[in-house]
């Protein structure tokens, strides 16, 4: 039974609405985002606010209804699209990837169902769109899932994995024999109520859309920019959805929306936390399909999701049953919400988990040339140097090094070189046979070592 807190009277949600509102539009100018939605459920209530604009181009406002580009929240829709089909007996958690896609078992891919949903499959994150634009999905897995291309054994730790859920989107193509776009809207989307809409694709008829949007603090302009996903990785981040939206979705999985839906055991497994799965910065576990964030002595579940000039998040408390849906058509929304989830506990006692911060040691542990190596996930290369101050200091794809602050149980934090702010990195990771550092963790994604410098 989920505990539950009465419902404020009418003239109690009207003033927390006006306020929430008030709070939300003043953030947002704050933070240079043009446009956002915050939807709240909470004692069996829902509150919804707006405040700005679709496109600064264009300056359509924006509504309750309106479609933004959600980014990796999708994988949370593909991933609950998976467990229908298990909850239909189509599919098992624990069978072979490749049983149920033709072009993994060709790949000789050794992961489960499971793993790929919980990101421990060993899969590298994936190439950027911009290579694989012309691919169908099945051509992308047989080029970038391949036991080859494995960043660790699947099952024994966790690494974010967008070519994951390209195999996922893959399975629900063949399981069903609709494409996962036909897939998502009559197996998912029809039943919440939500309105389809996704990157690549006309918009929905008579439903607005959100353009992503970047924001230069320094010049104060804002601009739109271009979303650039490719086809073959819809399922790992197409959906446009609005926060009312992500909201209908998590109350489902906590058997408070669409009636006869997933089977609550099946909806618990998925938020049960998958053991060695350490998503390190991302959350403080990972279940299949959902983050999940420790508040007191409750696991949240939920999801955050960047697409091209937005950004969006969603958080869902089993325990009591609210459940917060929010979005920003601009990549400083990412702030806005980390402002917002203090203001949200002020106003409606919902106390959103918080997000992670860097460690505050007072002795970081000194330079040592154990972590120093180039690291491969995939196509990305991370060279991790000593120096010119004697410092650790990380280099991504041949960009310009930045400082890496390390401790002694190996975690670290990137440094900003322009403002000096420390910031949630990852974590090294030792062989457990050798003891050897042999990999790193950065944003949730691993990767190997291949060679010293």
């Amino acid at each position: 039974m989920l505990r539950t807190t009465p419902a404020p009277s009418v003239e109690e949600r009207s003033k927390i609405r006006r306020v929430l509102e008030d709070r939300l539009t003043a953030l947002a100018r704050a933070h240079q985002v043009p446009g956002a939605q915050l939807a709240v459920h909470s004692g069996g209530t829902t509150l919804a606010v707006e405040t700005g604009v679709l496109d600064v181009d264009t300056g359509e406002p924006c509504t309750a209804d309106a479609a933004v580009p959600i980014g990796s929240i999708t994988k949370a829709y593909t991933a609950t699209v998976v467990m229908l089909l298990v909850a239909d007996g189509d599919v098992e958690l624990d069978d072979r990837l490749g049983d149920h896609v033709p072009e993994l078992r060709r790949a000789g891919l050794p992961c489960t169902v499971r793993q790929v949903l919980s990101h421990t499959a060993g899969l590298p994150s994936g190439p950027d769109s911009d290579q694989v634009a012309s691919l169908t999905a099945a051509r992308y897995l047989l080029d970038h899932c391949t036991d080859r291309t494995l960043v660790m054994p699947p099952g024994t730790d966790f690494s974010y994995s967008n070519a994951g859920f390209v195999a996922a989107g893959r399975l629900i193509e063949t399981v069903t024999g609709m494409s996962w776009q036909e897939a998502m809207r009559s197996v998912l989307l029809d039943p919440l109520g939500t309105v389809p809409s996704f990157i690549g694709t006309a918009g929905a008829p008579h439903r607005p859309t959100a353009r992503g949007h970047s924001a230069n603090k320094a010049s104060g302009r804002t601009r739109p920019v271009r979303q650039n996903l490719a086809p073959a990785e819809a399922a790992a981040g197409a959906l446009r959805a609005s926060a009312l939206d992500l909201v209908a979705l998590g109350r489902a999985h906590l058997g408070d929306g669409a009636a006869g839906w997933l089977p609550r055991a099946l909806a618990e497994e998925m938020r049960r936390p998958v053991p060695g799965a350490d998503p390190g910065v991302l959350a403080d576990g990972w279940g299949l399909g959902w983050g999940l964030f420790r508040h007191g002595d409750t696991l949240w579940f939920g999801h955050d999701g960047n697409a091209q000039g937005t950004s969006c998040f969603l958080r869902a408390d089993p325990a009591t049953g609210a459940v917060v849906g929010f979005t920003a058509n601009a990549g400083t929304g990412t702030e806005l919400w980390h402002e917002l989830t203090d203001v949200l506990g002020e106003i409606t006692g919902v106390r959103v988990p918080p997000t992670p911060t860097p460690r505050r040691l007072a002795t970081p542990m000194a330079a040592t040339s154990q972590c120093t190596g180039i690291y491969l996930n995939g196509d990305i290369e991370y060279q991790v140097t000593i120096g010119d101050g004697g410092g650790l200091a990380l280099s991504v794809d041949g960009d310009l090094p930045a400082p890496l602050v390390c401790h002694e149980d190996l975690t670290c934090d990137l440094v900003d070189p322009s403002s000096g702010r420390r910031l949630p990195g990852g974590r090294f990771v030792r062989d457990p046979r050798t003891g050897a550092v042999d990999r790193i963790q950065l944003s949730g994604r691993m990767a190997r070592k291949s060679a010293l410098v």
